[in-house]
């Protein structure tokens, strides 16, 4: 059977991981959701199948899309760092290395995903992740494949440039590969309809109400970005975690992506630009724009 596997194409191979990959998360999560859902509602749902082929390109994109600029940003590093430093990294033990890619990494996603909020032309290729109004595992996979490369390079570019692997296949790109595999596996968990409390660890691991809040519609958007560790929420400033849950997901009219870029774009001749705000200021002042008629123009949503 593994000599079956590797004699089938690049394509062909990353199709049928992918086949596996679904059938194990769902063998795993749609019994969980059903005896611990937060949230007492049906497995299929509106939209599934659309979920589904981005489940499959979410799978294609890192193999044919960002092979090629993770290696050369990997040999500029190689180029820049002196080979001690190459040297001592690769000494380290395997543990110590992925616990540190995990740390760099997360970094990088969290400002990834938080530009995709902040910017209005991004934030329309991000949006697609919130529009769901219920949450469950397969959320997770709603990417737009911009929203997909843009997060991922900033998240993974920062692994390669400290010296923590290598793109594509081999002994280099295990560390790399690990970190997406923790991370993809945790964006699963973080976005089902699971009432879990991991008690002192939601302190240094995001959790499915960590996330959640992430996806509110109107209380405390743009909140809670990091996507494992959400220290980098506590340090700058977005993190939210209450005993309960959200009300309500999905994106209010006021935030979806038309609105706010033509409240950009649309009506500078008419109004003077505002002062550049924190996400969330921001979207608060967007809320208050029914009573002010003033414009914000900083997002509010969503990964992973």
């Amino acid at each position: 059977m593994l000599t079956l596997f590797e004699s089938l194409p690049l394509l062909g191979r990353v199709v049928v991981s992918q086949i596996i990959w679904l059938f194990l998360f769902t063998a795993l999560f749609v019994p969980l959701e059903r005896l611990a859902g937060v949230h007492r509602q049906p497995t299929r749902r509106p939209q599934m199948l659309v979920d589904l082929g981005y489940f499959f390109l979410s799978g294609l994109i890192p193999v044919f899309v960002l092979s090629f600029p993770l290696g050369a940003i990997t040999a500029l590093s190689r180029q820049a760092l002196p080979e001690s430093y190459h040297l001592w990294i690769t000494g380290l033990p395997v543990a110590i290395q992925v616990g540190l890619a995990i740390l760099i990494g997360e970094f990088g996603f969290y400002w990834g995903h938080r530009i995709m909020h902040q910017v209005p032309w991004l934030w329309r290729f991000h949006a697609i992740h919130h529009e769901p109004v219920r949450m469950d595992w397969l959320v997770n996979t709603r990417t737009h494949p911009v929203d997909l490369v843009f997060t991922r390079m900033f998240g993974l570019s920062l692994v390669y440039i400290a010296g923590l692997g290598t793109p594509g296949s081999g002994s280099g790109s295990i560390i790399p590969l690990i970190v997406l595999l923790v991370g993809t596996f945790w964006g699963f968990f973080i976005h089902s309809n699971l009432n879990v409390r991991l008690g002192l660890l939601e302190h240094v691991l995001s959790s499915p109400r960590f996330h959640h809040w992430h996806h509110s519609r109107v209380d405390h958007v743009n909140r809670n970005y990091a996507s494992t560790l959400p220290i980098y929420d506590r340090l700058f400033g977005t993190h939210h975690l209450p005993r309960q849950w959200p009300p309500s997901y999905g994106i209010a009219p006021e935030n979806r992506p038309e609105v706010l870029i033509a409240a950009q774009y649309g009506e500078a001749d008419e109004t003077p630009p505002a002062p550049a705000r924190d996400a969330t200021s921001a979207q608060e002042g967007s809320r208050a724009s029914n009573t002010s008629n003033s414009c914000a123009i900083d997002p509010s949503t969503s990964m992973s």
